[in-house]
């Protein structure tokens, strides 16, 4: 899969992911990632990000074995030259009666593998909290603005 991926290829890749994520097999998620692959979540939830393919895939395994977990990719927009796609998707979790939704960044690495996931969670804002983002993602280091003007 190595160089320029294509819109096909990187929505053929997500949704195989997502199934790779349903079917609750550890080695299977983490093949889809680069060994020290990221995925980030909201500030505050499930311990922090997840890093490493072997992590992921553990993490997500013990979410279908635990929660009855189950997702869908409900929309892909992809950007072939800079290798980033963007899903809109939904998480059953079956065993706790919810639905969750939201939306996944997706940046591909030259291998064609996931390098890197952030997680955006459609919710109302929490109370207390002032600054709301991806929990020990480098805002600043990356050039995102800190300021609004």
């Amino acid at each position: 899969m190595a160089g320029q991926l294509t819109a096909a290829r990187m929505e053929a890749h997500i949704r195989e992911y997502m199934d790779a994520c349903t079917s609750g097999d550890a080695d299977a998620i983490a093949r889809y990632f680069e060994p020290d692959g990221v995925h980030y979540f909201p500030t505050g939830m499930y311990g922090g990000p997840f890093v490493s393919a072997r992590t992921i895939g553990e993490r997500f395994a013990a979410a279908v074995r635990e929660g009855g977990s189950a997702w869908t990719v409900d929309a892909v927009l992809t950007d072939e030259p800079r290798q980033q796609a963007v899903v809109e998707w939904t998480h059953f979790k079956r065993n706790a009666g919810v639905i969750l939704r939201g939306c996944e960044w997706y940046v591909f690495s030259g291998a064609g593998l996931i390098q890197e996931i952030r997680a955006y969670y459609a919710s109302p804002q929490a109370d207390g909290l002032t600054h709301l983002g991806l929990g020990e993602f480098d805002y600043e280091g990356r050039g995102y603005p800190l300021t609004p003007g």
